[in-house]
């Protein structure tokens, strides 16, 4: 594969799942100033609208439907961006899910848990190897994976509860967890990502780095809202967000995890808050031998699904 020196403007690309709403959709209008954007995500028709909205504006992007919950769905999305012959500088792991009632994907695996870890895992094995050689993978986390960290107990999350990948993929989380509908599947998932980030930077060919966005009420996680909830979400309680600590906006989290994505510096093993300074995840995240576990029980699950 080519370097990143070797690559000019035009033949640039960026990979971002759920590019949509919220903070995807703003991240893609603003990575589409730096190259061509493939768009992935499960609705063709959101899909093709964002397309329009890039090309309208000078840009350039490609949609690849996929449903990141679906190991299936994911290996013939990665054939299908191989396939495009693009050279791919940068991945973001967006796409996240948050349901108040549990379900699961066609293989019997917890949905919340599939789509913000399975799937995101095995997108990023799949691409890696045709990445250019100092490209960028963010993966789009969360500080509620973390026990101590304040906002996150108050707000009603206890942390990830990590069992183990079998363990979670059949939506079974360690005792002593949150009593918010869903909160434990959401916060372990998270903490997956992290892991996988610390885990995947010691490969440095390539350059892993996480983002918290900050509270972002109308980055759409909750599908299963109901309208007058959806409502404040998406629009009141945004209005919030310059005067409240923590909260953020999907424009104020998509410049900086553009400003990670198109970094040059070769950081790598970054994890960054809502301004873009680096910051520390949970005691378990930052344990080696807990995020290679994680990285090896993901893979074994993700290879026998693929059987």
């Amino acid at each position: 594969m080519p370097d990143l020196a070797e690559t000019d403007h035009k033949q640039r690309a960026y990979v971002i799942t759920g590019p949509t709403s919220g903070i995807g959709r703003a991240t893609a209008f603003q990575l589409a100033r730096h190259g061509t954007i493939v768009l992935v995500g499960r609705d063709p028709r959101k899909l093709d609208d964002v397309q329009k909205t890039i090309k309208k504006a000078g840009g350039q992007a490609l949609p690849v439907v996929c449903d990141l919950s679906e190991p299936s769905s994911v290996r013939k999305t990665v054939q299908d961006i191989v396939a495009l012959e693009l050279s791919i500088i940068g991945l973001v792991n967006n796409a996240g899910l948050h349901q108040m009632r549990p379900t699961k994907n066609s293989v019997g695996w917890d949905l919340t848990f599939a789509t913000n870890h399975l799937g995101p895992f095995a997108l990023t094995e799949g691409l890696a190897p045709h990445m250019a050689e100092g490209g960028n993978l963010v993966f789009v986390v969360s500080g509620v994976e973390d026990p101590e960290r304040k906002p996150a107990v108050l707000a009603g999350f206890r942390g990830g509860r990590y069992i183990s990948a079998e363990a979670s993929a059949r939506g079974e989380w360690k005792a002593g967890g949150s009593a918010l509908p869903g909160g434990d599947a959401y916060a372990t998932s998270k903490q997956c990502n992290l892991a996988t980030v610390l885990a995947f930077a010691r490969d440095r060919r390539l350059h892993f780095n996480a983002v918290e966005p900050g509270f972002t009420p109308s980055s759409g996680l909750s599908r299963e809202a109901g309208p007058v909830l959806r409502f404040l979400l998406k629009y009141v309680l945004p209005l919030f967000a310059p005067i409240v600590k923590y909260w953020s906006t999907p424009k104020r989290a998509a410049a900086v995890i553009t400003k990670v994505v198109t970094d040059k510096s070769g950081a790598t093993g970054v994890y960054y808050d809502d301004a873009g300074r680096p910051m520390q995840g949970s005691s378990q995240v930052r344990d080696p031998e807990f995020a290679e576990r994680v990285v090896r029980e993901t893979r074994g699950l993700l290879k026998q699904a693929a059987l």
